[in-house]
């Protein structure tokens, strides 16, 4: 999922790092076309007591496990060769570390965290759909999303206008330890990671850093981006509840009046960024009930994002503020 190398040269390394994740979070999420017999990837827990794990189909595991890790492989290095000539072409440098932690109100360490999130997410599920047994397809799986960023620190440590960053690490290792910590202790993922994004003005302010077209502002423009966390209440609920379990609760992190990362070159524009927190809810497209496995494998690639809804905001300069459709 390259862009030409003439666009990507001229991202700034912040939205490089963006569109990074989306592209491998985008790749892992693809479904692999698992049938109603094989374990799809789409399955609702049932809300009783699981049965025992059913032993792994090593016919299965035969066929399709060379074919994921073959693919993967090949995918990735191809992704970093590509990013090595397309996306770093300008002076390199020796490496060296760079501390971003204090940067756009630590909006990319979201990014960050939901990328290898939803990057591990995918691969164990993948090694589900393989046939690989439960407990090394989470072992295997759940680090895929800090192994797959990490190694591009790498590159930026040898970029002189920025460098590796060791907060983006944690960052990275979170995530993957957040979906391992929920497999680990409910056997599903019940607190979800998202991602939102609306159109502001501060991108017509400087449309060099924080994009030109919409694309490019998905990707550059922190202050139209929100992160949450979206429970699922219901399966924590008795099974004689009626909540249902399509409907959550949802968490956002966002921020504002981000056109300069230095405080000082933003007071004199006028500005002055401020973090923004937001309660809403979620539609959990996985638990909407389909036989269509298109529709299955659409509404699994959809949860990693946040569908507009109502939300209530709160930040320090003006207390809480009702939302309507936001996204």
């Amino acid at each position: 999922m390259l862009l030409p190398t003439s666009f990507c040269a001229v991202l700034p390394a912040a939205a490089r790092r963006q569109l990074r994740r989306w592209a491998a979070a985008a790749l892992l999420a693809l479904p692999l076309g698992a049938t109603a017999q094989e374990a799809p990837l789409i399955a609702t827990p049932p809300l009783a007591a699981e049965p025992p794990l059913a032993p792994p189909d090593s016919s299965r595991l035969s066929r399709r496990l060379p074919v994921l890790a073959g693919g993967l492989a090949v995918t990735y290095t191809g992704l970093l060769y590509g990013l090595s000539k397309g996306w770093y072409t300008g002076e390199r440098s020796s490496f060296h570390w760079f501390n971003d932690l204090p940067e756009w109100k630590q909006m990319d360490k979201a990014g960050h965290f939901w990328g290898a999130f939803h990057e591990s997410r995918g691969a164990v599920d993948m090694l589900r759909w393989a046939g690989v047994p439960e407990r090394r397809a989470l072992w295997y799986g759940g680090f895929v999303g800090f192994l797959l960023q990490s190694p591009i620190e790498l590159l930026d440590g040898r970029d002189p206008a920025y460098g590796a960053s060791a907060t983006d690490l944690a960052a990275n290792f979170l995530g993957s330890a957040g979906l391992i910590g929920q497999q680990l202790a409910w056997g599903e993922v019940r607190l979800m990671p998202k991602y939102s994004f609306h159109t502001t003005s501060y991108a017509a302010r400087r449309p060099n850093v924080l994009g030109r077209s919409l694309a490019e502002q998905h990707l550059k423009d922190y202050n139209g981006q929100t992160y949450w966390l979206c429970a699922d209440v219901g399966a924590w609920l008795p099974a004689s509840s009626r909540w249902p379990r399509w409907l959550q609760p949802a968490v956002g992190y966002g921020a504002q009046q981000m056109v300069f990362n230095d405080p000082d070159a933003n007071a004199a524009a006028g500005l002055n960024a401020y973090r923004q927190y937001y309660l809403s809810f979620d539609i959990d497209l996985r638990h909407i009930p389909t036989r269509s496995k298109l529709l299955r494998r659409v509404f699994y690639v959809a949860s990693i994002f946040h569908l507009p809804a109502p939300a209530l905001e709160w930040n320090q300069r003006r207390g809480f503020v009702m939302r309507g459709l936001y996204y």
